[in-house]
């Protein structure tokens, strides 16, 4: 009767843990969502959270890759099950206008299905010098999957060097699925190798980066609950 009572609580113990962790992740995403919508809504209201294309954070190895407001972090959650791999980053216009750039020197390559996303090879981790990572940008087209991708880059791309600062497209709104918009914003992530000289799916989150110290600013959802990033 006891080993019952043992296991009844630790069912108990487990369900309160899991709805204590699915109501947590819910008041993370809506703290940082009701800053979106009134970005979205009026870019001018949050112009103190804006950060430019290009700065850096002290001594950071990465650069902002677009202007715009740090909106989700790595690791939001947004629904059961759901967690985020990456930052997004909302400009407040129009898709096809706010300019992104490489963060850091690596090579790009661009897979021959994909219409709104590129991924940048970093050979030697810059906080981890020796290991390969790589650098995934994506939501590059307009709604029905029209690229906003430049020219240089077309579909089958493979392993084409670019500096840090190279000009890879402008912001959009495709989510993978035409007509079904995401919001423009850019989403940026920092996925791992698998060992063999590829990058891991971006899915998973355990297959992706915590970026905050290659930008120098919280952007792990863990140590910053619901504020909006900015640069110390």
């Amino acid at each position: 009767m006891k080993k019952e009572w043992i296991v009844l609580a630790f069912i108990i113990i487990s369900l309160l843990l899991g709805i204590f962790v699915i109501y947590r992740g819910s008041l993370l995403t809506n703290a940082r969502s009701r800053q979106v919508v009134a970005f979205i809504r009026n870019p001018e209201s949050k112009e103190s959270l804006v950060i430019p294309a290009g700065s850096r954070c002290g001594d950071a190895p990465f650069a902002m890759p677009t202007r715009g407001m740090i909106g989700f972090i790595w690791d939001d959650s947004f629904r059961i099950g759901h967690r985020h791999t990456g930052i997004d980053i909302f400009t407040g216009t129009e898709g096809g206008v706010t300019p992104i750039y490489s963060v850091y020197d690596g090579y790009l390559s661009r897979l021959a299905d994909w219409k709104s996303s590129v991924i940048i090879r970093i050979p030697s981790d810059p906080l981890n010098p020796g290991r390969q990572i790589w650098t995934y940008y994506t939501h590059i087209a307009d709604p029905d999957g029209k690229t906003f991708i430049v020219d240089n880059f077309p579909p089958g791309t493979t392993d084409v060097f670019v500096p840090a600062g190279t000009l890879l497209g402008y912001q959009g709104n495709y989510s993978g699925t035409p007509g079904n918009p995401t919001g423009v914003h850019l989403h940026f992530s920092i996925i791992e190798d698998d060992g063999q000289g590829n990058f891991l799916s971006e899915l998973a989150i355990e297959n992706t980066l915590d970026s905050s110290t290659y930008f120098g600013m919280s952007l792990n959802a863990h140590d910053n609950p619901g504020d909006i990033p900015t640069c110390p």
